[in-house]
């Protein structure tokens, strides 16, 4: 059987915005193979939607945290 991507148990255990791309990468790589079964690559659809929510939400967040530089000098929070 092929092995299973392991995705966090809770909430609470966080990864970089990096990690999960990669994580996204093995998945999908995964749904592309022709040994995966179909019961498989629809666990592997649910953690992947599940997990890109998550990165979404952290890089809005990243968004409205970035600054801009004015001309003067200044910054001013997004």
């Amino acid at each position: 059987m092929a092995e299973e991507t392991k995705m966090p148990e809770s909430t609470e255990e966080k990864r970089s915005v990096e990690e999960s791309f990669a994580l996204l990468d093995e998945m999908v790589k995964k749904l592309q193979s022709e040994d995966t079964s179909l019961e498989e690559s629809f666990q592997l659809y649910q953690k992947g939607m599940k997990l890109l929510k998550d990165v979404s939400g952290t890089l809005d967040t990243y968004e409205k945290k970035i600054q801009v530089l004015q001309a003067d000098g200044t910054t001013q929070d997004l």
